[in-house]
């Protein structure tokens, strides 16, 4: 694969996902309205299918915004039945390039990278030139050394 990119990470990042949320959109863009409000900057957000009536939404966070989601996710149980699974101390790796648009294979070679260290993914978000993975602190390194052995070797 011929192909060079830009890998950037950041770290002290919060998962956050949002169990038994009602699938309605409107609720969902309400939810992020709230979240918005609080001041605080959502990156990656995964939105699983429907179950019926009912989806989970995944999202990241500056681990700094910890106590407003956690005080946000508190109030959000109490007036609905959702309930929240936070995970904080996380680090996502971001593969960047143009040039990926039109290349098949990239996201397998991301995938088989991540899976010769045992990489935990918890998120992967993806857009035509770049694929973003949410890992655990433990796996950072190894996953980062990886894909720069691959992509630049």
């Amino acid at each position: 694969m011929n192909l060079s990119p830009t890998i950037t990470t950041t770290t002290d990042i919060t998962l956050i996902t949002l169990q038994k949320c009602p699938s309605e959109l409107k609720f969902i863009a309400h939810v992020f309205q709230k979240i918005a409000a609080l001041g605080v900057d959502v990156d990656m957000i995964s939105l699983a299918p429907t179950q019926g009536a009912y989806t989970s939404v995944s999202f990241t966070i500056s681990d700094q915004h910890l106590d407003k989601i956690l005080s946000f996710t508190s109030e959000l149980r109490n007036q609905t039945k959702i309930s929240a699974v936070v995970s904080s101390g996380n680090c996502k790796i971001s593969v960047y390039d143009n040039a990926m648009k039109n290349m098949p294979g990239v996201a397998a070679e991301v995938f088989d990278v991540a899976s010769s260290v045992q990489t935990d993914i918890r998120l992967i978000t993806t857009s035509e030139v770049d694929i973003s993975l949410l890992v655990t602190a433990a796996d950072f390194q190894d996953t980062l050394k990886s894909l720069k052995n691959r992509f630049h070797e």
